[in-house]
């Protein structure tokens, strides 16, 4: 029977303790920064990121605000259905990305969708993705629908929202797509480039699109969102 210690040192972080790290490195924020927002101990806010810890609704509700997200959100109650369900933020502005700011936000690679034509017509597949030299890259099987487009126009959509804030951005590239052949770029690729896809299976096709063009546009706060009470249209007597 291993001892408290034992258990405490051989746990890995669990499903709480990694959304809280992701989403405080997605804000750049240190943990001690994390501890101050939310008046909590660094040293709780370290353990919590590498170790499965019951945690109270006060605490939650604590971190949730110091990193500008919801409770929901840090307990995975979103994973089932789609993003962009929050209240609209009627205090925004949209604006037109120019060249770089959407290469820019590209540049991190990421998860994507390919929109291309197949037989039963148009088609979006999400892919992960890498940039290298402004095209897009990305791992596909070699008898998979997205290896049948070599040489064909398609489009690469990004996108990325912030359901606390209901903001967002999205990048729409277009360009030709084209399978990779050259074993010595590949291997170039695999060390610098790789985007190691999520679906798993053999994915040793690599396709690359040579943009053609590229535009975007984001949605800036312009006030604080407006929140939803939870009581319906009818106001509290």
């Amino acid at each position: 029977m291993k001892t408290v210690h034992e258990r405490v040192t051989t746990s890995g972080p669990g499903d709480l303790g990694r959304r809280v790290a992701h989403r405080r490195t997605r804000l750049g924020l240190t943990r001690e920064l994390v501890a101050e927002r939310g008046g909590l101990d660094a040293g709780f806010v370290a353990y919590l990121e590498t170790h499965p810890v019951p945690v109270g609704a006060t605490t939650l509700t604590r971190l949730a605000d110091a990193l500008d997200t919801t409770v929901t959100d840090l307990l995975g109650g979103g994973r089932e259905v789609p993003s962009g369900q929050a209240l609209a933020n009627s205090r925004v502005r949209l604006e037109e990305l120019d060249p770089a700011a959407c290469w820019t936000r590209l540049s991190s690679g990421g998860v994507g969708r390919v929109i291309l034509t197949a037989p039963r017509g148009l088609v979006a597949l999400p892919v992960n993705y890498r940039v290298l030299d402004a095209t897009i890259l990305y791992r596909t099987a070699e008898d998979g629908t997205l290896a049948r487009t070599d040489g064909s126009e398609v489009a690469f959509e990004v996108d990325q929202l912030d359901e606390v804030f209901a903001t967002g951005w999205s990048v729409l590239v277009n360009g030709t797509v084209s399978v990779v052949s050259d074993q010595e770029l590949v291997h170039w690729f695999e060390r610098h480039a790789d985007p190691h896809p999520w679906a798993g299976g053999t994915r040793d096709t690599w396709m690359r699109i040579r943009p053609t063009g590229i535009s975007g546009r984001i949605i800036r706060p312009d006030g604080p969102p407006v929140l939803d009470s939870g009581l319906g249209e009818e106001s509290p007597r």
